[in-house]
């Protein structure tokens, strides 16, 4: 093969390469991670599973993660409300009560502004489960979402049994939650009573939590609605 032979035949391979190179590797491959790996109660190990969506420079399984329990609570219209109404949905959570006057109005407000970042998109969700349930009865609670101007289709605030929200929300959006007059009968003031996280949690379709913000912080709220659209871009390319 002489040396024009040569040229020529490089001038036509090489394009064909750089557009299987592009057509290969250059999508945008975004990553979120995920958190609370599930341990095998048995061995005490990691579990994992064979990937759904494997590329090709990934192993062929990959860890299981924690889903979030499923659950029945009521919304503030006194509406039953259970984790089927969150089914195939993006959705964030925060822990809030009505009584509460220090950091509670700045979460949901932070909340509030999220929602309006995502005012026509009905695959995202927002839920504000009451510490407080005793008091946070469902009127409670439409007059706290009133103050804040919560859309129902998309934002609701709930209430139940206090035996099923404390597991909950220790054991399945793994956030600290504690109710101080169980240890000390003298105290009266809300705010010392509830202890609990000013944490928002993002759980992706599956029910596996895929990050914690600062809800008091704005910065971690725009973190926030960043990775909700990650996340989105995520779905789209897997379909």
């Amino acid at each position: 093969m002489n040396k024009k032979t040569g040229i020529l035949l490089m001038t036509l391979i090489v394009p064909v390469f750089i557009y299987l190179g592009l057509k290969l590797f250059g999508q945008n491959h975004y990553s979120l991670p995920r958190y609370i790996p599930a341990i095998d109660s048995t061995t005490g190990e990691i579990k994992m599973a064979k990937r759904l969506h494997q590329r090709w420079n990934e192993s062929e399984l990959d860890t299981v993660f924690q889903t979030i329990p499923s659950f029945n609570l009521t919304d503030e219209q006194g509406k039953a409300f259970s984790s089927e109404n969150l089914k195939g949905k993006i959705y964030v959570a925060n822990f809030f009560f009505t009584r509460c006057g220090t950091i509670c109005p700045k979460i949901t407000s932070q909340v509030s502004r999220a929602t309006d970042t995502f005012i026509r998109d009905q695959d995202i969700r927002f839920i504000s489960i009451s510490v407080d349930p005793k008091f946070d009865a469902p009127e409670k609670l439409a007059a706290y979402a009133k103050r804040f101007d919560a859309d129902s289709t998309r934002w609701s605030f709930l209430t139940g049994d206090k035996k099923i929200i404390y597991p909950l929300i220790l054991k399945g959006f793994h956030v600290p939650l504690a109710d101080a007059s169980e240890y000390d009968a003298a105290i009266k003031n809300p705010d010392e009573t509830f202890i609990h996280s000013e944490r928002l949690v993002l759980i992706d379709k599956a029910g596996v939590i895929r990050g914690f913000y600062d809800g008091t912080d704005k910065k971690e709220v725009d973190r926030l609605i960043v990775e909700i659209k990650v996340l989105k871009s995520i779905y789209s390319t897997e379909n």
